[in-house]
C-alpha cells in the first residue's frame, strides 16, 4: 500500500469521526459496479443546513475563464475494468481563456458526484452533498473563447477522486493563456455523471482486496491510454471539441495529483507529444526514464529525499530539465480542492498551511513550470529557493 493510499484513508476516518455538521436530504442517484443507477440512500432527519460555503481562489491570471464538458468514447478500447459497459467512456471538462465571463457560471459538480464523493472518500461525514455541489467556481459555461492558439495542459486526478478535485488549476492555467484537458478515468472516480444522468464509481477498482494484476502500475498504464486518446480527440482531422482550433498541438504537458502524476509520467514515456510533466505528491509505479522537462511537487512530511524511494529512483532516471521541490506543513490532500473541505470542516491542525496557501503556492510553481516549458518564458522562481515563498524547498540529491 502507498503512503498516500495509507493517508487518504486515515484522512476519510478523521472526517468521519470530526464532522458534526447537521445534514440534509439529498435526492441522488449511485450506480452499481456494472454502471446501472442504484437507489439513493434514505436520507437522515433533517434539521436545519450547516451555514457552509465553499469556495475555490479566484484564478490569477488576466482571462475570464470558460468552460466546456466532453464525453468521449474509446470504440478502439473496452472498458478494463467493467467490460459488459462496452467501450471505454471519459468525462472531459475543457477550461480555456475567454473572450468575456459571460454565460452561467459553471457547477463543481453534480449533487450524485458530490455525494458519492462525501460517501466514498469521508464515509458518515455529515455535510449536505448539496453544499459540495454548489461549491463556488469562477469558470463560465459556454463563454466565447478569446481568440489565438494555446498550449494544452492535461490533468488527471488521484485515484478515487473526481475530475473536479483539480478544478483550482484548471481555473487558474485557463485564466493565464493555457486550454485545460481536466480528465475523469472512468471506474476510477469516486463519482461519474455521463449525460444520460447515470453516475458511476470506482467501486469495482477501489473496492477490491487488492489492485488488478500487474498492481498499480496497470491502472497506470491504463490512464496513458486515456490520456493519448484525449490528445487524439483534441487534435486530430476531426476534432470532439468545437474549439479545438485554440489548442497549438505542439505544446502540450501534463500534470496530475497522485496516481494522476504517476500517470504523468507514463504518458510522456508512450506518448512524445507530452513536452512536460508535473507529479503531485504521487508515488510512482515505478517511474519510466525520462528525457523531457519533468517536476515534482509534493509534501515535505512524504517526498524529501530518502522518503519515498519510488521519487529517488525516478528521480535519477531523470536525464532531461528537472526540479524536485516539497512544501512544508502540507499533505496528501494538499494539493487539490479536497484541502478546502477539509478546512471547512475542521481537519485542518493549527501549524497546516491555508488551503489559500498550498493552493497558491501549487498553481504558481505549476504555472511557472509550464510557462517555462511550454511558452518559452524565463522563470527565476525555478532556479532555485525564493523568500516569497520559505515553505518550498528545493531538492537535488
Amino acid at each position: 500500500m502507498t503512503t498516500q493510499t495509507t493517508r487518504a484513508r486515515l484522512l476519510a476516518a478523521a472526517l468521519a469521526a470530526c464532522l458534526t455538521l447537521p445534514v440534509v436530504a439529498c435526492a441522488t442517484t449511485g450506480a452499481s459496479a456494472s454502471g446501472q443507477p442504484t437507489p439513493a440512500p434514505t436520507p437522515a432527519p433533517t434539521a436545519t443546513a450547516a451555514a457552509v460555503r465553499l469556495e475555490l481562489p479566484r484564478p490569477t491570471g488576466p482571462d475570464p475563464v470558460g468552460r466546456d464538458i466532453l464525453h468521449l468514447v474509446d470504440d478502439s478500447r473496452r472498458d478494463p475494468w467493467v467490460p459488459e459497459s462496452g467501450p471505454r467512456r471519459l468525462m472531459v471538462s475543457m477550461y480555456y481563456p475567454a473572450r468575456s465571463a459571460g454565460g452561467g457560471p459553471a457547477p463543481y459538480t453534480t449533487t450524485a458526484e458530490a455525494a458519492s464523493l462525501l460517501r466514498r472518500k469521508a464515509p458518515g461525514i455529515r455535510l449536505p452533498a448539496e453544499t459540495v455541489s454548489a461549491t463556488r467556481t469562477h469558470a463560465h459555461t459556454g463563454a466565447s473563447a478569446k481568440p489565438g492558439r494555446y498550449p494544452l495542459a492535461v490533468l488527471s486526478p488521484g485515484l478515487g477522486l473526481p475530475r473536479a478535485s483539480l478544478t483550482f488549476l484548471a481555473e487558474d492555467l485557463a485564466s493565464r493563456g493555457y486550454v485545460v484537458a481536466l480528465v475523469d478515468h472512468a471506474y476510477e472516480s469516486s463519482g461519474t455523471t455521463f449525460p444520460d444522468g447515470r453516475t458511476i464509481t470506482c467501486a469495482p477498482l477501489c473496492d477490491r482486496p487488492k489492485p488488478p494484476e500487474g498492481g498499480q502500475a496497470t491502472i497506470t498504464k491504463n490512464r496513458s491510454k486515456d490520456i493519448s486518446f484525449v490528445i487524439d480527440e483534441l487534435t486530430g482531422r476531426h476534432p470532439a471539441w468545437r474549439k479545438a482550433r485554440m489548442i497549438a498541438s505542439k505544446r502540450i504537458g501534463m500534470a496530475g495529483h497522485s496516481l494522476g502524476g504517476d500517470a504523468a509520467a507514463a504518458t510522456m514515456a508512450a506518448d512524445r507529444r507530452v513536452r512536460a510533466g508535473v507529479n503531485l505528491d504521487g508515488t510512482f509505479h515505478p517511474a519510466p526514464a525520462l528525457h523531457r522537462p519533468f517536476l515534482l511537487l509534493g509534501s515535505q512530511a512524504d517526498h524529501v529525499p530518502g522518503k519515498d524511494h519510488t521519487w529517488d529512483e525516478g528521480w535519477a532516471k531523470m536525464r532531461g530539465w528537472k526540479r524536485w521541490l516539497t512544501v512544508t506543513r502540507t499533505d496528501h490532500i494538499s494539493f487539490t480542492d479536497l484541502t478546502i473541505l477539509q478546512k471547512a470542516v475542521g481537519r485542518s491542525g493549527p501549524d497546516d498551511l491555508s488551503p489559500q496557501r498550498s493552493l497558491e503556492i501549487t498553481r504558481t510553481y505549476v504555472a511557472a513550470f509550464f510557462d517555462l516549458h511550454l511558452k518559452g518564458r524565463e522563470q527565476p522562481l525555478l532556479n532555485g529557493p525564493s523568500p516569497a515563498d520559505p515553505e518550498v524547498a528545493f531538492h537535488n540529491p
